[in-house]
Order: C-alpha cells, then structure tokens, then sequence
C-alpha cells in the first residue's frame, strides 16, 4: 500500500486539505438564533453532530465568535434544523457574511418555536429546540486557545413532518438530509437504495 504521510502542523501538501473529507460526509448544523436585540440569524456549520441519547444533546463548532455563537451563548438557546437536497441552495445562501437577515437573504420564512425563543426554519421537515448546556473555546495540545467556539445544546422539542415517519419510524431517507463533503464545495445527499442494516452483536 503506497500512502501520502503528513503532520498537519507542518502543512497537508495537496491541493485542498483532506481532514474535512475523510471525516465526512458530515451532518450540517443548520442554526437559527435570536440575539438579544431580537435580531434573527441563521447559518449552517459543517462541524456539528448528536453526542447523547437521553438527554439527546448535539452541539456545533465555530471557527471564530460568529454570531450564532454569540447569541446562543447569550440568550442560552438555540435551533437546529434539517437542511435537506430541497433546500440545499438556501442553506448556501445563508452562509453568506452580508449583514443581512438570513431567513429573509435566503428565501425561508422564521417560524416560531414553543420552548424557546430562537426560529426555526418552517420548510424544513425536521428541527429541534436547543437548550444551552456548556460551551467552550477549543485549545491544542499545548493547551493554547483556539479561535474556534463549541456549543452543546440538549433538544428540548422535537418537529417531524409526518411523511418522514413509517409505522411510526423515521424513515432518514425520506427527508432527503445533505451531508457536508470535502473540498470547496463538495456534498452528498441520502437515499433508500445505499442503506443496509446491521445488528450489534449479543452479549
């Protein structure tokens, strides 16, 4: 097996770097926040994920204070939302650094939430109500801060489109979720055909 070694300290030496890529297809943290002011924000992060099941807590980093981070840390809530093929290009648009109001810049309407007081997306077939649990300023491994922010959230509310469910079970595909890739711009979307199932083994 031939392989490309690097330290990433030391720089990749290819033409985009590959850590994003190889740890993906990635989840996109779709967030929607109200600051203090009551101005809406809304913004997807590549660097998001589900870390526990009961409560269900989730959480998403930010590379720089950017203002989901602000007002979530400020306000203690936030939303996540589902950012599906359908909306692939609003969720694009809304990654823009325009001071502009994302929900209005992309197309999509606020809808209001019922345990907090950030927006959620209504287009979308899925979001939570996020509650804010702990946040933190990443560091390396010398313990030096970072300029990039994580915020846990535990999911206070739950919204399923009902034809996501079957039998009562969340058919994942159905919602047709996108996946953050690598490289500039690179995503994948989900679909029945590429799922297969397989148990964990008994104890």
């Amino acid at each position: 097996m031939s392989v490309h070694f690097y330290e990433p300290k030391k720089g990749h030496g290819l033409p985009h770097d590959p850590m994003n890529a190889i740890v993906g297809p990635r989840v996109i943290g779709w967030i929607g926040t109200r600051s203090q002011q009551g101005v809406l924000n809304l913004a997807p992060y590549s660097f998001f994920n589900l870390f526990n099941y009961r409560p269900p807590i989730l959480g998403f980093s930010s590379i720089g204070y950017k203002d989901s981070v602000r007002n979530a840390i400020e306000t203690g809530e936030f939303s996540w939302n589902l950012a599906t093929q359908t909306l692939a290009t609003a969720m694009n648009q809304s990654s823009t650094t325009q001071s502009v109001d994302e929900f209005e810049f992309a197309g999509l309407t606020p809808a209001p939430s019922k345990l907090i007081q950030a927006p959620r997306v209504a287009e979308t077939p899925v979001s939570f109500e996020c509650k804010v649990t702990q946040h933190l300023q990443l560091e390396d491994q010398s313990g030096t801060e970072i300029p990039t922010w994580f915020v846990f959230g535990e999911v206070v509310a739950v919204y399923i489109d009902h034809s996501c469910l079957d039998n009562g079970i969340y058919q994942t595909s159905r919602a047709q979720p996108i996946l953050r890739a690598g490289g500039p711009g690179g995503y994948f979307s989900i679909h029945p055909e590429h799922a297969f199932e397989m148990r964990r083994p008994q104890d």
